[in-house]
C-alpha cells in the first residue's frame, strides 16, 4: 500500500470514527430518554451486566472512569430505581458489592434486544476474518480508551 493511499484511509477512517462515535452518543441518549435513564447509567448497566461478579463502588469509579463520589451517586440513582441493590460482601463484611436485579435489567435488556437485531444485520454481510479484525479493533480500542481515560484524569484541567 503506497504511503499515499494509507494516509487517505487514515483520514477516511478518523471521519468515520467520528461520526460512529457521535451516532453511538447520540443513539445512547435516545435509549436513555426512552427509557427514563441517564446515558451514565445505561451504559453502566451495560458494563455491570457483562461483569463476571457484582462490583464495589470503588470498582464501579474505576470501569466508568467515575469518582468514587459520582459512582456513588449514579448506585444510589439506579438502586431507588430498582435496577441494583447492595449486597454485604460474604468474604470481606465491610465492603459492599452492587449487583444488577434481573428482572429490573430486563426492561432495558428488551429495547437492546428489539435493536440490535438491526445492528447484527450490519454484519451479516462480512467473512469470519472481518468479524475477527474488527473484534480485535474494538476490544484493542476499548483498551486504549481506558489507558487515555486514565492518562486525562493525571493531568491538570486546562485554564
Amino acid at each position: 500500500m503506497t504511503a499515499t493511499r494509507r494516509t487517505r484511509l487514515y483520514e477516511e477512517l478518523s471521519m468515520a470514527s467520528r461520526r460512529y462515535l457521535a451516532s453511538y452518543v447520540l443513539f445512547n441518549q435516545a435509549i436513555a430518554d426512552h427509557l427514563g435513564l441517564h446515558p451514565t447509567d445505561v451504559q453502566f448497566l451495560s458494563l455491570l451486566s457483562a461483569a463476571p461478579a457484582p462490583r464495589t463502588v470503588r470498582e464501579i469509579a474505576d470501569m466508568t472512569g467515575l469518582t468514587t463520589g459520582s459512582a456513588t451517586r449514579l448506585v444510589d440513582r439506579l438502586e431507588r430505581g430498582g435496577y441494583v441493590k447492595r449486597t454485604p460482601d460474604q468474604e470481606d463484611r465491610r465492603r459492599v458489592l452492587v449487583t444488577p436485579v434481573p428482572e429490573r435489567l430486563d426492561r432495558v435488556t428488551a429495547v437492546w434486544d428489539d435493536l440490535g437485531q438491526a445492528w447484527q444485520a450490519i454484519l451479516e454481510d462480512h467473512t469470519e476474518e472481518e468479524l475477527e479484525v474488527i473484534t480485535r479493533h474494538m476490544q484493542r480500542a476499548d483498551d486504549l480508551s481506558h489507558a487515555q481515560m486514565r492518562r486525562l484524569r493525571s493531568r491538570p484541567k486546562p485554564a
